[in-house]
């Protein structure tokens, strides 16, 4: 039996809606936590009807780059939708089943210096058609209707990176966007990641010729690393606004503490306008949770700072991408239950008119490690030499979660373990204007378990690099 093509849909509750240097680092954060939200939404999102909700799945970049192929993808495809885990009810799960539907390709599948692709150009031909490499990927349709078998959502990825194609005029690029727009419907994927590398940069083309040509709607992100100009446009409608579903707020995310650190700092200046909201959601880019390095297979963050780096990207309503290999028994046995809290997961699906970030920060600075990576990134437009050595040694983080409850998250981005509060009186959304009356419930998201009641505020000792992360609801 042929199984129906899955949708890509919010949940049923969200349908209602309508669709540096150190100073450098330091300055992000302070400005964040003093940025009062303004009361109206000012960006007004794409109409597509997608990612109501932050969208989440998987992307192949962050642990393969460009050693990707048909083979490896449909593997990635089987992995995905294992139920040999459970979560913490005990109830077995696979990770579409948490709600990581989503799987893309993240480059490489073209013919690179194909004999067929037009004088200029690396894997376009003189018609602007993509060249795909048939070596790696003999049939995307196929791979494409296997993913939809499984009941999962496939995503392609254009305007690429490895070597891209530089169109030279506005004819010949809008030849290539209809080109590459017509092998997206043609191989039947649902999603697609737009980089910043090549020629192709007209957004609003894109989502036109998307319209007119796919039968259906399609989640598209525009990766264009926080550079300005590709910024959602309060002042133009939805379809030229913010004709994509989310958008990197940041350069491309390196595999080390003080990049992810750096890259949710970039969230924070599209949340104190309100320019982080459904269907039109900032994103500091994939996670980097259980990707092995390289050089040594070691994994490059530990366990505090994976909690960590989760509990951020859920807190302040990013979407969820993971990019580890699913296969991988031992990684999941070190991720499992950070990647599978339904908890946070709740946390970043929920939307109560705030996408959440930064209330407060320390005024003293820790030194964190620098990955070499970082400095030598391919991102071009945001790269700061120096930035990623000094941050504020704890941050906190709150989101509003509707019905008087508030999710805090509680960072130690210093090494020793050092005891954080939750102060409920800076906590926006608890009312609490006197301390000493403000009585709170509390709930642990990571242990699943209620802390009790507790009168003013809310302490513990937090690891180092690691986070406390808490629902917290006045009584």
């Amino acid at each position: 039996m042929t199984a129906s093509r899955p949708v890509l849909h919010p949940p049923a509750n969200m349908r209602t809606l309508r669709p540096s240097t150190r100073s450098t680092l330091f300055l992000a954060f302070t400005i964040a936590a003093s940025t009062c939200i303004q009361n109206i939404v000012v960006v007004s999102a794409n109409d597509n009807g997608l990612a109501l909700t932050p969208p989440m799945g998987w992307r192949s970049w962050n642990q393969y780059g460009g050693n990707v192929d048909q083979v490896l993808m449909q593997l990635i495809m089987d992995g995905m939708v294992d139920r040999g885990r459970t979560d913490h009810n005990g109830q077995p799960t696979s990770l579409c089943g948490l709600g990581y539907c989503d799987v893309g390709l993240d480059d490489n599948w073209q013919d690179c210096g194909s004999a067929n692709a037009a004088p200029g150009m690396h894997y376009h031909d003189i018609d602007g058609n993509p060249i795909v490499d048939l070596k790696r990927f003999p049939d995307l349709r196929r791979m494409t209707a296997y993913a939809h078998s499984l009941n999962l959502t496939a995503g392609f990825y254009g305007n690429n990176c490895i070597c891209s194609d530089h169109c030279r005029n506005d004819t010949e690029c809008d030849l290539h966007i209809q080109g590459d727009t017509k092998a997206l419907v043609g191989f039947d994927f649902d999603s697609w990641k737009l980089d910043g590398c090549g020629g192709e940069n007209d957004m609003a083309s894109f989502d036109r010729y998307i319209r007119k040509m796919a039968n259906r709607p399609v989640l598209v992100e525009s990766c264009h690393w926080g550079v300005p100009k590709y910024d959602p446009d309060p002042n133009l409608p939805p379809r030229q606004g913010c004709p994509w579903n989310f958008y990197r707020s940041s350069g491309d995310i390196q595999l080390s503490y003080s990049s992810v650190l750096w890259n949710l700092a970039s969230v924070e200046r599209y949340r104190a306008i309100n320019a982080s909201v459904p269907s039109c959601w900032a994103y500091p880019d994939m996670l980097q949770i259980g990707i092995r390095r390289r050089d040594d297979g070691t994994l490059g963050l530990n366990r505090a700072e994976s909690r960590s780096h989760f509990g951020a990207w859920c807190i302040v309503s990013s979407p969820l991408f993971l990019g580890h290999d699913v296969n991988d028994e031992e990684v999941n046995d070190a991720i499992w239950d950070i990647i599978s809290n339904r908890e946070a997961i709740a946390v970043n699906q929920a939307y109560a008119g705030d996408s959440g970030g930064v209330y407060e920060t320390s005024s003293f600075l820790v030194h964190v490690d620098v990955n070499p990576s970082v400095a030598t990134s391919r991102n071009r437009h945001l790269r700061v030499p120096g930035a990623y050595s000094e941050v504020p040694s704890y941050r906190y983080l709150s989101k509003p979660l509707g019905g008087g409850k508030v999710a805090v998250l509680l960072m130690n981005c210093s090494r020793e373990a050092t005891k954080l509060t939750a102060k409920f009186s800076d906590v926006a959304g608890l009312s609490c204007n006197d301390d000493t009356a403000c009585r709170c419930k509390v709930r642990n998201i990571w242990t699943h378990k209620d802390e009790g009641s507790y009168d003013g505020s809310w302490s513990t000792i937090v690891a180092g690099h690691d986070a406390a992360f808490i629902i917290v609801e006045a009584i």
